[in-house]
């Protein structure tokens, strides 16, 4: 086991809890309570400096290493959500189409997703482009906040 550390960070969504250690990051929280830290891990100040850049526009990837899903399955489907892009948009269902699994799979996925931002849930959207839930910070307003961010900075103009 490793020692547990956090950093607290201001953004414009609120602060964020980013949870790890030195070698993973173990789980991020939008709508955090307590004071600014920095972290002292190497994974932590990592997530922290990464989000940073990209709530400035400077980022469009993460490359922070995550704890690893429950299972190979689950995996495969955290790496293709990480795969839709900055800037894009998927539904449920043709997420699960590509990674052959079921929309009501891809729904779990996103809503028990402990890396929101890193892991884009926020990219995936109901049928004919409706927002549907976030279950992160302030739900849909959030997700909502995210698109729009990644829209002005990836220069996109329809997500």
């Amino acid at each position: 086991m490793y020692a547990r550390d956090h950093a607290l960070i201001a953004t414009p969504i609120g602060a964020i809890r980013i949870e790890g250690g030195e070698a993973v990051l173990d789980a991020i929280r939008i709508g955090a309570d307590g004071a600014p830290a920095s972290g002292s891990t190497s994974a932590v100040r990592l997530a922290a400096e990464q989000l940073a850049q990209w709530f400035a526009g400077e980022r469009d990837a993460f490359d922070v290493p995550l704890a690893p899903a429950g299972s190979a399955r689950g995996e495969t489907l955290r790496n293709g959500l990480i795969a839709v892009g900055y800037g894009e948009t998927l539904s449920y269902g043709a997420l699960a189409r590509a990674l052959g699994s079921s929309p009501r799979a891809i729904g779990q996925l996103c809503a028990r997703n402990p890396f929101p931002i890193l892991v884009p849930c926020h990219r995936i959207l109901g049928g004919g482009g409706a927002l549907g839930a976030y279950s992160a910070g302030d739900g849909p307003r959030t997700k909502s906040w995210l698109l729009e961010h990644e829209r002005q900075h990836s220069k996109r103009t329809m997500l």
